[in-house]
């Protein structure tokens, strides 16, 4: 799955990714109980995989809605597990992905 959530991010875009990559870390972290992991990884999994309950190529802004719905629910119901080093951890992988202009060297 560690593949396929980095190559739908590279395709989403930066702000896209930021959120999908919160949860996959909050889903490595060992203080995340097994029930939220279980939330997680179940969400995450539809968000990749090619199974939709509302096909984003046959109703191109209502398909991408029921991802955004169960991703914002996913996110705030698992912000108590979202730490400081989680998040610079994002940011890192982030950057690395999207480097932003100042990033980039004009060598």
């Amino acid at each position: 799955m560690k593949d396929a959530l980095g190559r739908w991010c590279r395709m989403a875009g930066r702000a896209t990714s930021r959120p999908v990559l919160v949860m996959w870390y909050v889903l490595q972290s060992p203080e995340t109980p097994r029930s939220d992991k279980a939330a997680i990884f179940t969400s995450l999994a539809y968000l990749v995989l090619p199974i939709d309950i509302l096909s984003a190529r046959r109703l191109p802004f209502i398909g991408w809605l029921d991802e955004v719905v169960a991703l914002s629910t996913l996110v705030n119901r698992m912000s108590k597990h979202i730490t400081p080093e989680i998040e610079a951890t994002v940011e890192a992988r982030l950057d690395s992905w999207f480097p932003r202009p100042a990033d980039i060297s004009t060598d």
